[in-house]
Formats: structure tokens, sequence, C-alpha cells
């Protein structure tokens, strides 16, 4: 097991049972306990402060003690993993988590009995459901989007759609709604999977897990047979022909969540890392094989995989999140003034991470009076809170250089701004000024307007960040 898996695994169980991934102190310490540093290197390595080390540390194995029962410290934290035996039997672990955590269904193999036809006995079936959500989240309430939820079954069950794209800002609520799809459709999947590329993997180790967590050798023996093969060979395309007779035998949905890290940075949006380029295949492969299965792809910025040229022919789609125009989001988070929340949810662009943050902001500087934190915002602007700028700066770091100049001269516009009139502004060529407009509006940054004429602008919180945190 490799330190990418064991960073992927322990942010999956964090955030399952917290709410939150790792932050960058806590995979620190998790980074550098596999490879056997002390607190006192970790915090230099990563300049950081030894005693802050320390403290995170004696935290996070209290957390991983509490949530896998067992007696968790940095000095046995590798051996604990290696005698859990993960990487080997990986449903081992899994079904411990799920004892310790109050059967919250994360892993699950039940035996469902369906029938096609009640009253014909001899075409009942009895099939094998595998559903491995260890990295899904958990979520406590659902507001609004009951709209989108029906896209994605119309997707799926109606138009046979086999990759779908869920796409958006950062906060916007992409994991949220395919979490509540797939737990409204449990039945319907004979394999589900819910794999995270916050630590990517490289494809051939994704095939693995994918490989093993539906348990190839017993379940899929006949697909297998077919096609001649033994499960788990070297090859990436005899692992390819594997999972794609196992998509063709049985009907299965598998999620890849925060896609946007398989992609490079300082480069225009969908651009693959080299260690990720076999990922483009993968999902063109999805689209080229018969199969009855499907994927998900959720992500912060769209590649060239995720759109469809010819929609008479697509078997993809892209669903694009907006914010939520919902009031009741905003319920029980201690914020009073009730009929200025709708102008609250505007100012934030109904961004459910967005509005947390600065609903902790107005309760902790305000005491909740929503009406006062908007009397003293006279020009209307949304506060940058230091939450809400670490996630942009994350976002602006990502932006190719081309990008970076439209972006700032777009942050001086106070109105939308045409084409031509933002061209003229920009000491850019043709080429790269649209591919660099086109990036931007594919990141979710840049809103095209239709009117008269076609405007650009820049989303109201990010153009308010870059005004704050980029100009020189």
């Amino acid at each position: 097991m490799n330190v990418t898996e064991i960073l992927q695994f322990v942010d999956g169980l964090v955030y399952q049972h917290t709410g939150k991934h790792l932050d960058n102190v806590q995979k620190a310490v998790v980074k550098g306990s596999c490879e056997g540093d002390t607190y006192n290197e970790i915090a230099e390595n990563n300049h950081l402060n030894k005693t802050h080390v320390g403290d995170v540390g004696g935290d996070l194995w209290k957390l991983l003690s509490e949530i896998l029962n067992e007696n968790i410290k940095k000095s046995n934290f590798l051996s604990t993993f290696e005698r859990l035996n993960l990487e080997s039997s990986p449903n081992s672990l899994l079904n411990n988590v799920m004892i310790n955590s109050n059967n919250n269904n994360n892993f699950c193999h039940t035996q469902t009995f369906r029938n096609s036809q009640p009253e014909n006995q001899e075409n009942n079936k009895t099939k094998s459901s595998y559903h491995d959500l260890t990295f899904a989240p958990k979520i406590l309430k659902f507001y609004n989007r009951e709209t989108e939820l029906k896209k994605i079954n119309n997707y799926i069950f109606n138009q046979k759609i086999k990759l779908i794209s869920v796409l958006g800002l950062s906060g916007i609520g992409k994991t949220y709604l395919v979490k509540r799809f797939v737990d409204l459709n449990l039945d319907q999947f004979e394999v589900i999977i819910w794999k995270s590329l916050n630590f990517p993997k490289t494809l051939d180790l994704l095939l693995n897990d994918l490989l093993k967590i539906s348990n190839v050798e017993t379940l899929y023996a006949t697909s297998l047979h077919q096609y001649n093969e033994t499960p788990l060979q070297k090859s990436l395309d005899d692992k390819l022909n594997q999972l794609f007779a196992i998509f063709k035998e049985k009907r299965c949905l598998i999620i890849l969540d925060d896609v946007q890290n398989i992609f490079m940075k300082g480069e225009f949006s969908g651009e693959y890392k080299p260690e990720y380029q076999n990922y483009q295949n993968f999902f063109t492969k999805i689209l080229e094989t018969e199969h009855q299965s499907n994927i998900i792809l959720i992500s912060q910025e769209e590649c060239a995989e995720m759109r469809c040229f010819n929609e008479d022919l697509c078997l993809i789609n892209c669903l694009k999140l907006s914010g939520l125009n919902e009031v009741q989001f905003l319920k029980n988070m201690g914020l009073k003034d009730e009929d200025s929340w709708l102008n609250l949810i505007n100012l934030y662009e109904g961004n459910p991470f967005y509005l947390q943050t600065i609903a902790n902001s107005i309760k902790n500087i305000y005491d909740g009076n929503v009406a006062e934190f908007l009397a003293e915002n006279k020009h209307n602007l949304p506060l940058i809170t230091k939450d809400i700028q670490a996630r942009l700066q994350i976002l602006s770091k990502k932006l190719s250089s081309i990008e970076q100049q439209i972006v700032l001269k777009l942050s001086n516009f106070n109105q939308p701004v045409s084409r031509e009139e933002l061209k003229i502004e920009l000491d850019l060529s043709s080429t790269d000024f649209i591919n660099g407009l086109e990036s931007l509006q594919q990141r979710y940054l840049v809103t095209k307007i239709k009117e008269a004429k076609i405007l650009f602008k820049l989303v109201p919180v990010f153009q308010e960040y870059v005004r704050n945190c980029c100009q020189n």
C-alpha cells in the first residue's frame, strides 16, 4: 500500500465521519508518518510549527482510533494498516469501518431478490449487489435539487446515457446531488462503486481497485470466462477488457469524484497531467464500447470527453449546476432576519459552501443579524472570508497565464462587457483570447449573457476575490 493510497483512504475515513477533508497539516502528518519521519522532521520539511504538528497528529490518531476501533498511534500507524491487510483484502477493513460507524452502509454485499415477471417463478433471479460507498459523503439534509435529480434519472434510465458529467464551482453541491441520486437508486444497479480522485491514482491502479472491489473472481466468473481471461492481468488493456466485460454482464454505476485533480495547473481547462493521460482513453472507451453500465464524473472543470459534439449520436451528457435559490437552506444556521435571507443567497450566488461560511461569520460578528450585515455592505459586494479565499486561491492557481490576463482585465469592469470591448483591452492573439475565454467558461468562472450583444462577466464572488486578493 503506497503513500497515495493511504492518504486517500484516511481522507475518506475522516471526511465520512467529520464532513471535512484532511487539511494540509494532516496530510503532512500522514505522509511523514508513512515515511518514518519524526514530528520535528515533518514540521521542518513542510515549514510548520513542531508543536502544532504534534497536536494535529495526536488528534488525528485519536479520531482514526475511534473510527477503526484500534489503538492507533504514530508509532504503529503503518503496522496497523498492514495488519488489517487493506490492500490484499479491501473488504475486511471496509467492513470493520462499517461496523464501527453504526452501520452507515459504506460498503455492503447483499443478496437481492428480483422478479421481473412475478407471475412466472421460473423467471425469478437472485443476484448479488456490491455497493462500495466508502468515499461518498453522508447526507444529513438535501435541498431543492429535484429538477437536477430528474435530469440524472432521465439521462440514465430513459436516454441510456453512458457517461454523465456533473459540473460546477467548488461548493455548489455536485457531490451531494450525485450521492442523493445513488441513495435513491441503490436497487437499480448490481454494482455501485464511488471513487474519489482527491489524491488521484494512475488509471492502472484505479482499475485494480475497481476489479478487486467488484470481486471479479467470483461474481463475474461467467463474463471473464467468456473473454478467456484471468482476473487482474498485468496489461492495462487486459484490465480494461475485464472491466468492460463486467460492464456488459452487469448493470454497474461508477462514480469518479474530484476529476479536476487529473488535469494540469497552468494550462487551459481539461488538459490531462501526463501521468493521467490514459484516463482520456478510458472515458472515450466508455462511449465507444457496447455495455449496460453508467459512469458519472464529478468535476470543477470540463475536458473534451465531457462534451457532446453531435447531440443526435451522443451517449454523453453534462449537468451544469447553478446555485440554490431556497431560503430553507439557511434554516438551523442560527441566523435572524429571515426577510433578508434571499438577499444573502443572491449575494453569494446560492453557493452552499459560501453561504455556510458567511453564515458562521454573521453569527460570530453580527450575532446572526443578517440585516445588519447587509446594511453595512453599502456596495452590495460579497465579503470574501478566509475560507472562501482559500478555496478560490486553489482555483486561481490552476489558471493559465492567458486566463489570468483575461480575469484581471474582466475584474475591472463593473458591468458585463462585450467580446470586442474586452479584446481591445488585452494584448492577446485572437486564438489565445478565444481559447482563454472559453476555458474560463469551462471552469465556471465566466458567465456568458445573451442580450442584443453577447456579453461576458466574472462570477461575482470570484470577481471580488480577484479585486481584493490578486491585484498588484
